[in-house]
């Protein structure tokens, strides 16, 4: 059995046969998150779409703590390595088998630049994943706008799309009904809004539109669905 349990903003533990992961880990600084880094340390896979801080969060500590395996692009690896964790880097468009199952990176219209300090250190490009685990399939979207690329995941055969509808940086709900009826999941499940005040959004809202095109769960912060 696949369970995906929302942490928050775009921040969810996903676990199945092999798989103990959780993407976009941004727990200690969300003021959302139902629990802190600690709660996971026994993930064997992170998963980080882009740079910023609010995707990046607290990987640096899970990924010390539990020697899990950080899968980004290049250049977010190239980061993180350098602070201590282990990675596995991958591209947009790319595919690679974990024994869990397959992973490819997906296409996101969005930035990926790393804050420190002053700096803005170059994050490559933005994706989301395709995850493959116990035959089900799980798209994360990450940040992104609208794209047509979202057609090809159409396809795919969809089991659960992870959409963010918030807004601003992202697709507001209105588009993210429209990325629902490109990709065709079996169930949508909305994510980043609410977090911060210039992305709040109505997901019942979301669902009432959406619900024509795929099922729609909305989940409270802490919720798991399984599959």
């Amino acid at each position: 059995m696949v369970s995906i349990r929302f942490l928050g903003h775009a921040s969810f533990a996903i676990e199945g046969e092999g798989l103990k992961a959780i993407v976009d880990p941004f727990l200690s600084g969300s003021g959302v998150a139902p629990v802190d880094a600690s709660s996971f340390n026994d993930r064997n896979y992170i998963f980080v779409t882009h740079g910023h801080g609010d995707h990046i969060g607290d990987t640096v500590d899970i990924a010390k703590a539990s020697g899990a395996t950080v899968i980004a692009t290049v250049e977010v690896c190239h980061y993180l390595a350098a602070k201590g964790a282990k990675c596995h880097p991958m591209q947009v468009g790319g595919v690679y088998r974990f024994p869990f199952g397959k992973v490819k990176m997906t296409p996101a219209w969005h930035g990926s630049g790393i804050t420190e300090g002053d700096q803005m250190i170059c994050g490559g490009m933005p994706g989301g994943f395709l995850l493959e685990v116990e035959g089900k399939k799980i798209y994360h979207a990450g940040d992104t706008g609208l794209t047509m690329e979202m057609k090809l995941l159409e396809e795919e055969t969809v089991d659960v799309a992870l959409l963010p509808i918030g807004g601003n940086f992202t697709m507001d709900i209105d588009d993210a009904v429209r990325a629902v009826k490109l990709i065709r999941p079996r169930i949508v499940v909305p994510m980043h809004y609410d977090t911060f005040d210039v992305i709040k959004a109505d997901p019942v809202e979301f669902a009432a539109k959406a619900s024509e095109a795929a099922e729609v769960r909305v989940l409270d912060v802490g919720e798991t669905m399984e599959l």
